[in-house]
């Protein structure tokens, strides 16, 4: 079952859900484009992704 961050808000912004029910990686998609492409990472890769944003404070996005 997929399943948005309880951080995102309701206005549609960026914003990816995850289903936690999919065996042995977690898959990722745009909440925005539900039947586009899904990304599916391995526990490892999400693990160390899930340690790195708890570890290292945010950035404001580059400006083009």
């Amino acid at each position: 079952m997929w399943r948005k961050s309880s951080y995102s808000g309701n206005s549609g912004g960026n914003c990816i859900e995850i289903d936690d029910s999919y065996p042995g990686g977690v898959p990722v998609r745009d909440s925005k484009v539900p039947h586009g492409p899904v990304l599916i990472f391995g526990d490892a890769a999400w693990d160390s992704f899930i340690r790195g944003l708890v570890t290292r404070p945010a950035r404001p996005a580059a400006r083009s």
